[in-house]
């Protein structure tokens, strides 16, 4: 157990962790989560079999089995969209929603990001990249941490044999107006850093619709 002294968000944490290990594999996991009989084994088989691959994410799911759409493309306009219609469908159990994220989240495939709530890495990649991002208090560390990682040729895996439970907080909808503004901070962040041309219309469309962060707030 490490004592950070206080909050030091998601990024930092995790770093501060990372760089208190020794191993050739590092699992980044949360504590609303519960690993069931075998993942982590899974998890190190998946990267075993794939020497190209600098991360393995598992299937998640939440307590009642449903399952978690837990990666996805990279973070843009379009695949936002998306994955807030895939993940709002699913947690509202519409119908045909939630049956393609039940087939999506049954195949192994070669992703964009998974989630920061269980990943397992390789201390090479991630020593190569400098860890995660500080910048990211909160929401997009972890598709920023496996961009990073592709941009230098390394692969990305989902491997749904290995499931853990994830107790996912409020959804953004009901979340706290902290947890929104955080979660603007990290996306205008994003943009800056990955879609400079993108980053301008969003501050346009934040502002109008009255979501701009204050970015003068200290996290």
């Amino acid at each position: 157990m490490i004592d950070a002294g206080a909050n030091l968000g998601f990024a930092r944490a995790n770093n501060l962790g990372m760089k208190q290990t020794l191993g050739s594999l590092i699992l980044l996991l949360n504590p609303d989560t519960i690993v069931s009989a075998g993942a982590i084994y899974r998890l190190i088989a998946a990267l075993d079999a794939r020497p190209d691959a600098a991360i393995a994410g598992p299937r998640l799911v939440n307590r009642d089995g449903r399952a978690e759409l837990s990666f996805g493309a990279m973070m843009s306009p379009l695949a936002e969209l998306r994955q807030k219609a895939l993940v709002r469908g699913n947690d509202r159990g519409v119908g045909g929603i939630a049956a393609y994220v039940e087939w999506l989240t049954r195949h192994p495939r070669d992703v964009d990001w998974v989630s920061g709530a269980c990943m397992l890495v390789r201390r090479a990649d991630a020593e190569a990249v400098g860890l995660m991002d500080e910048r990211y208090f909160m929401y997009a560390e972890d598709v920023d941490f496996c961009a990073a990682v592709r941009a230098r040729g390394r692969r990305v895996l989902f491997a749904p044999d290995a499931a853990i439970v994830h107790f996912r907080g409020q959804s953004r909808a009901t979340a706290s107006a902290a947890t929104q503004q955080a979660y603007r901070r990290s996306q205008m962040a994003f943009y800056d850093k990955h879609h400079p041309g993108w980053a301008r219309a969003l501050r346009v469309y934040l502002k109008l619709s009255g979501r701009l962060p204050d970015t003068t707030i200290k996290q």
